[in-house]
């Protein structure tokens, strides 16, 4: 066509591979809706008809949620929307608007979301940031349910060759699709913890989101190639930059099955030494990935699906079952469970919780050691579970040594109660913590005192070490996990654990970053835990390590301060 042009868009690629296809664009989640003023005697029925919207969208999600409950991510993000919109902020206080200002309801609705978003863009931890989205995806449905509109129709026929655009995706939406043979999804929003890059990478589709206006600049049916490794969206690519894309499509479905053939092979690098390779997971229900891929272990186990979502606690019996279920699957082999990683801004059992500065505040360890009842009942549950395979307890965001010296007398109190009950356990559990603030890492002789092993939480560390916060567009460039700081704190964690003979793990994303797995190699680190799709990768890059070479080029590395330097070294020691 003569107006076809060829274009692209930078975002952040949430999911690898090469996907190549027809867009086929969805309806944005963005809430426009006109102003009017309601007679004083059609209040009543105006705030009827926005309970009837709320009712009618409960049910919708409700329906969606029980046809979802084989996929538990997705499943666990519509019940999420369900609670958002139980909620008094969202479901009662546009009732308030509507009488008090003789509005109409999808103004009062607007107007209330709108309120509320302010509160979650304030905040400052990044989960809970994000979920604003959350707020304005469940609002959009309501307005939808009010006006009577509904969501452009699936109607592409060949799907396997449709690529998804859309300002945002919600929860149910992803479900629905999961119905679909999608090649590939696109976003105008979103981060690497929105659910949206979380269900892509579960699906294996490539993905790219934060891609800022591609809703709007593309038409429905152009041809779009993703490239989720790179975070690259071109829109009506010539002949040349097709045939390149699609010859590096077939080079990264040939490469994905050819990973296969090394799943059983022993993790050793070129001379013989053995690493680990753990995987980390959200639920039980990432166990078959986890099979799939061949970890010889779980390094993370996170434990906050059981208390999300919800208004109650989760019992000891409900906790038990779900580590009793991944340590029987994984026969014996390493399974380490992260306690209660919650912020002081998330909601557990009905009570507010807030603070300044959230996530420098009652959050993690500290919320849990404040909390002793919640804590010791999670501490049983895992104490139990252990006795049916090798569980491991994970103490997260410690910082100070009388937290873990108080945590060790809970986990000890713990299993004297389950002693007076005559209830098993393993007592030689081992217990670790997280290493994922900087005093942590600068303090690291004086954890290693106390524990088993520690395991390096990347992401935070990062983030805490360079102050940035990586989903703020004005600032993510400066997120390094090169930067000279963060190599030394790893570095210098990793070396105290080899003195002392404690094994210390990596399991935040430079673990799962295969242009990083000779450096750690080279830095001392003998396990690393990462999503299972990154596994069987990070394998193959051991398998073609020689481990003096690695030694010698991170030493080489460690010892630069120029980025460019930095990035040259690194290219060397992959090369």
């Amino acid at each position: 066509m003569a107006d076809t042009v060829s274009f692209s868009l930078f975002g952040a690629g949430v999911s690898p591979g090469v996907a190549i296809g027809y867009a086929h664009l969805i309806s944005s989640a963005r809430l426009e809706v006109v102003h009017y003023e309601i007679e004083a005697d059609k209040i009543d029925a105006e705030i009827a008809r926005f309970d009837q919207a709320v009712a009618r969208v409960q049910t919708e999600l409700g329906l969606i949620a029980s046809s979802a409950s084989a996929l538990a991510e997705m499943a666990a993000f519509v019940n999420l929307h369900r609670m958002i919109l139980s909620d008094s902020q969202l479901s009662a206080a546009p009732r308030d608007i509507i009488r008090a200002r003789r509005c109409n309801a999808e103004w009062a609705l607007v107007e209330q979301t709108e309120h509320l978003v302010g509160q979650f863009e304030a905040m400052d931890d990044l989960y809970m940031r994000e979920r604003k989205a959350d707020v304005q995806q469940v609002a959009e449905r309501v307005v939808k349910a009010l006006t009577g509109s509904a969501r452009a129709r699936l109607g592409p026929s060949h799907e396997e060759n449709v690529i998804v655009v859309a300002h945002d995706l919600s929860p149910a939406d992803m479900i629905l699709f999961k119905q679909h043979q999608f090649a590939g999804f696109v976003t105008d929003v979103g981060g690497v913890t929105s659910h949206t890059a979380i269900v892509a990478r579960s699906l294996n589709l490539p993905a790219i989101v934060g891609l800022q206006h591609a809703r709007q600049m593309i038409r429905e049916n152009e041809l779009l190639v993703i490239d989720g490794s790179d975070g690259i969206l071109i829109v009506n690519p010539d002949r040349q930059v097709l045939a390149e894309y699609q010859l590096k499509q077939n080079e990264f479905q040939l490469e994905r099955q050819k990973l296969k053939r090394i799943r059983t092979t022993p993790a050793t690098t070129i001379d013989g030494s053995a690493i680990d390779l753990y995987a980390n997971i959200e639920l039980p229900a990432d166990m078959d990935d986890v099979l799939e891929s061949g970890a010889t272990g779980i390094g993370l186990f996170r434990s906050e699906f059981l208390f999300l979502n919800r208004n109650d606690l989760p019992n000891e019996e409900e906790q038990f079952e779900a580590y009793r279920e991944v340590a029987e699957s994984m026969q014996g082999q390493p399974v380490v469970v992260r306690t209660l990683d919650l912020g002081a801004d998330k909601t557990v059992n009905g009570a507010e919780r807030s603070g300044p500065n959230p996530s420098l505040g009652l959050r993690a360890i500290r919320f849990c050691l404040a909390e002793p009842q919640m804590f010791l009942t999670q501490l049983r549950a895992i104490l139990r579970a252990s006795h049916f395979g090798d569980i491991r307890l994970l103490l997260p965001m410690v910082a100070h040594a009388h937290e873990i010296d108080h945590a060790l007398v809970m986990v000890k109190q713990a299993k004297q109660m389950l002693d007076l009950q005559g209830l098993p356990y393993n007592p030689d559990i081992l217990v670790g913590a997280m290493v994922e603030v900087p005093a942590a890492a600068l303090a690291v002789n004086m954890f290693i005192k106390r524990l088993d092993f520690l395991s390096i939480g990347t992401n935070d560390l990062i983030q805490y070490t360079l102050a940035i916060d990586r989903t703020d567009n004005s600032v993510a460039h400066l997120y390094d996990p090169l930067h000279p700081a963060v190599l030394t704190l790893v570095a210098n964690t990793i070396r105290a654990g080899a003195r002392a003979g404690v094994p210390v793990s990596v399991c935040g994303e430079m673990a799962g970053d295969v242009r990083l797995t000779r450096l750690l190699l080279g830095l001392g680190l003998r396990q690393f835990s990462v999503h299972p799709a990154q596994l069987l990768e990070i394998k193959q890059q051991v398998l073609r390590t020689d481990l003096a070479e690695a030694k010698r080029g991170a030493a080489r590395l460690m010892r630069a301060h120029d980025p460019e330097r930095i990035l040259q070294l690194l290219d060397r020691l992959n090369g």
